[in-house]
């Protein structure tokens, strides 16, 4: 009878002890690897896009944040040893400030963007 070879689940504690130099995401405790540094073109279409929505939300209760920018997914409540989904979306739009700490957001934002460009 074989073993089976369970792969480790990763969490937020060993995202945040990986180099910063990484581009890296969590989903379900298994590490993916980020596309390469976006092209200019991806760069310029998330300006814009972030001053608008900046811009529209400027009297709202929402908070508008680029990548780098760490969503800890599936957190509420849980500690940093029990986050097993990490992700950077290109854009972040938080109306909730409770989910907001120094690390980023904590729990499901209000609305992400992914450019698809490249």
């Amino acid at each position: 009878m074989s073993i089976p070879n369970e792969q480790p689940k990763y969490s937020y504690t060993d995202y945040l002890a990986w180099d910063e130099g990484e581009r890296i995401e969590i989903i379900n405790g298994d590490v993916f690897n980020m596309s390469p540094v976006p092209s200019r073109k991806h760069q310029q279409v998330l300006r814009e896009l972030s001053t608008e929505m900046t811009l529209y939300l400027r009297d709202k209760e929402c908070e508008v944040f680029f990548a780098p920018f760490d969503v800890r997914l599936l957190a509420d409540d849980k500690s940093d040893d029990e986050t097993f989904n990490i992700v950077q979306p290109d854009l972040t739009v938080v109306c909730d400030k409770g989910k907001l700490d120094e690390k980023g957001c904590k729990g499901a934002p209000d609305m992400i963007v992914e450019i698809l460009y490249r």
